[in-house]
C-alpha cells in the first residue's frame, strides 16, 4: 500500500467508525494515524479498535499508527435544577462549592484551587465562549461574576479561563489511569491536553518512560507563549484550535497556526492541525468551500498532518471525510505554481553528522534525479530529520523496530515500513531496493539515495550515504 501524497491524515474513531468494516475503509482511503479519544468511549472500545488496526497492519503489510488523546483537566460547572437557565446581560452570578442544583443566580463550580487565581477583572468563559463573565468578587469558597452578554447556561458546560496559568497539572487521575491502559494497548503517540508549560510535558514523559512519543496540544495562550520551551521537550505538536479559539480572539488563530507550523518545521517536530477542519461533513457528504480552503491552507503552510475529529467519530460520512481530505491534500501537493514543499528553513539548529548526511541526501536526490530517499533508522531520528528537509521525493523510512516504523507514520513525506537490519553495505542496498520496488515507489533503472549508520543496527549513528540503482529482478545487484 502506498499513499500518493506526503502530508498525513489523522482520523478520530468513535461510535460512527468503530466497526472493523468502517475502520478498514478509513485505512484504505487514506488514514495514516488513528486517534483514540479518551475523553469518550470505554477502554474496552479503545482496545477493540486498536486490535482491528493492528490486524489491518498485518493484512496490508503497512505500518499502522495509533494516537491516544488524553482528556486533561477540563473545568466544568455542575448541574442545574431545570438542566439549563437563561442569564441576562449585567446580572450577577455566583460560583460556589455547594452541591445543590444551580439556578438563575448560582451554580456549583467544584474547583476550589481555581478560586485563588480568579481575582477581580478576570474573565471566565462558559460553553466554548458562548457565555462571557467578569469576576467582581473573590472569596475562598465562592466567586461573584457579572454577565458580559446574555445567553443560556446548562449542565456540566466547560469553563475556559484565558490569559491565566492554572495551578493544576495537565494530568488528572483519570488521565493517569487512561495512560496506563493506553500504554498497555500499545499506542504509538500520546497527546497531552491543556499543556501550559514544558513542565507539564516532563511530567507525562516520566510516566510514559519512552513507551510512546509525546504530542503536546496547544490550546491555551500560555502554551503559545511557552512554545519554544515546550518544543524542546516534546516529540510533536497538535494545534487544537477549538479551545485555542475560545481563549483567544478567533482572528488571531490563523496567524498563530502559521507561526507554530513554522517553528515545528524548524525544530524538526511533527505538527498536526486539528479541530473543525471539515465540520459540516458531520451531517453533509461534502464540505463547505471555506472548509476545503482551511485544509488546503494548512497543507500550503507545511503541516505534517491534518486531523478529522467529530467528522469521523460521530459524523454520518466518516469514509467520505477521509476521502475528501485525501483529495484536498493531493490537489495542493500537485499545485506546482503555488506549493513549494522544499522551502529551506530559515535557520539550522544543529550541525551533527546526521544533519550533514540528511542535508546532503536532499541535495543529491535533486542532482541525481533520484526517485526515493531511503533512511535506515533504528530509533527513527534520522527519518524525522529527513522529513524536516521536505524533500521533493518520497522518504522511505526503514526500521527493524516495529514501534519505530509505526511512530514514523506521523511524519510528513515518510513511507514507513518494517525491514530487516543489514549486516553490510551490499545487504543494505539489496534490502532498500527490494522494499522500494515492493511498495511501487521506484522501478528498474531508477536511482535511489540511501542513508544508514555504520556499524549497522546502532541507534544514533547515521554516517553513510549511498546512491544505488534499481536493477531488473533477474539481474544481480552490483
Amino acid at each position: 500500500m502506498k499513499r500518493n501524497r506526503k502530508a498525513k491524515i489523522v482520523t478520530t474513531l468513535g461510535p460512527a467508525s468503530s466497526s472493523s468494516e468502517i475502520i478498514e475503509k478509513l485505512f484504505i482511503e487514506g488514514t495514516d494515524v488513528f486517534r483514540l479519544n479518551f475523553s469518550h468511549g470505554s477502554i474496552e472500545e479503545h482496545r477493540k479498535n486498536s486490535e482491528i488496526i493492528r490486524n489491518l497492519e498485518k493484512k496490508y503489510e503497512y505500518s499502522s499508527c495509533i494516537l491516544a488523546d488524553l482528556q486533561g483537566p477540563k473545568l466544568r460547572i455542575g448541574k442545574f435544577e431545570n438542566k439549563s437557565t437563561k442569564l441576562k446581560l449585567g446580572q450577577k452570578f455566583k460560583f460556589d462549592l455547594s452541591n445543590k442544583p444551580g439556578d438563575t443566580k448560582r451554580v456549583n463550580f467544584p474547583h476550589p484551587d481555581i478560586y485563588e487565581i480568579l481575582t477581580p477583572n478576570s474573565i471566565i468563559l462558559i460553553d466554548d465562549g458562548k457565555i462571557k463573565m467578569q469576576i467582581i468578587e473573590q472569596q475562598k469558597d465562592y466567586l461573584i461574576a457579572e454577565l458580559l452578554n446574555e445567553g443560556i447556561i446548562s449542565d456540566h458546560k466547560g469553563v475556559n479561563i484565558p490569559d491565566t496559568i492554572l495551578p493544576i497539572s495537565s494530568l488528572t487521575n483519570k488521565d493517569k489511569g487512561d495512560l496506563s491502559k493506553a500504554l498497555d494497548i500499545g499506542v504509538d503517540w500520546v497527546a497531552l491536553s491543556f499543556v501550559q508549560s514544558a513542565e507539564n510535558v516532563k511530567e507525562l514523559k516520566n510516566l510514559v518512560n519512552d513507551k510512546a512519543l509525546i504530542m503536546a496540544k496547544i490550546e491555551k495562550p500560555s502554551a503559545v507563549k511557552n512554545l519554544n520551551e515546550i518544543l524542546n521537550v516534546v516529540d510533536g505538536i497538535m494545534i487544537a484550535r477549538g479551545d485555542l479559539g475560545v481563549e483567544l480572539p478567533p482572528e488571531r488563530v490563523p496567524a498563530i497556526q502559521k507561526n507554530i507550523i513554522q517553528q515545528c518545521r524548524e525544530a524538526g517536530k511533527p505538527v498536526v492541525v486539528a479541530t473543525q477542519m471539515l465540520e459540516s461533513m458531520i451531517i453533509n457528504n461534502t464540505p463547505t468551500r471555506a472548509e476545503a480552503s482551511d485544509v488546503a491552507n494548512a497543507i500550503y503552510d507545511g503541516t505534517d498532518a491534518v486531523m478529522l475529529s467529530a467528522e469521523s467519530a460521530i459524523g454520518q460520512y466518516p469514509t467520505e471525510s477521509v476521502m475528501m481530505m485525501n483529495n484536498i491534500i493531493k490537489s495542493v501537493e500537485n499545485d506546482s505554481k503555488n506549493y513549494n514543499e522544499s522551502v529551506q528553513m530559515q535557520k539550522k539548529h544543529d550541525t551533527s553528522s546526521t544533519d550533514a548526511i540528511t542535508n546532503a541526501a536532499y541535495t543529491i536526490s535533486e542532482n541525481a534525479q533520484a526517485k526515493v530517499i531511503v533512511t535506515f533508522s533504528v530509533s527513527g531520528r534520522t527519518t524525522l530529520r529527513m522529513s524536516r528537509e521536505r524533500s521533493p521525493v518520497r522518504v522511505v523510512g526503514i526500521s527493524p523496530n516495529i514501534k519505530t516504523a509505526r511512530k514514523l507514520q506521523m511524519a510528513w513525506g515518510v513511507h514507513s515500513c518494517l525491514g530487516q537490519d543489514a549486516q553490510n553495505t551490499r545487504e543494505m542496498v539489496a534490502n532498500a531496493c527490494t522494499i522500494v520496488k515492493k511498495a511501487d515507489l521506484a522501478k528498474a533503472e531508477d536511482s535511489i539515495v540511501i542513508t544508514a549508520g555504520v556499524p549497522f543496527g546502532n541507534a544514533g549513528s547515521t554516517n553513510l550515504l549511498r546512491i544505488a540503482k534499481i536493477v531488473p529482478s533477474n539481474e544481480e545487484l552490483t
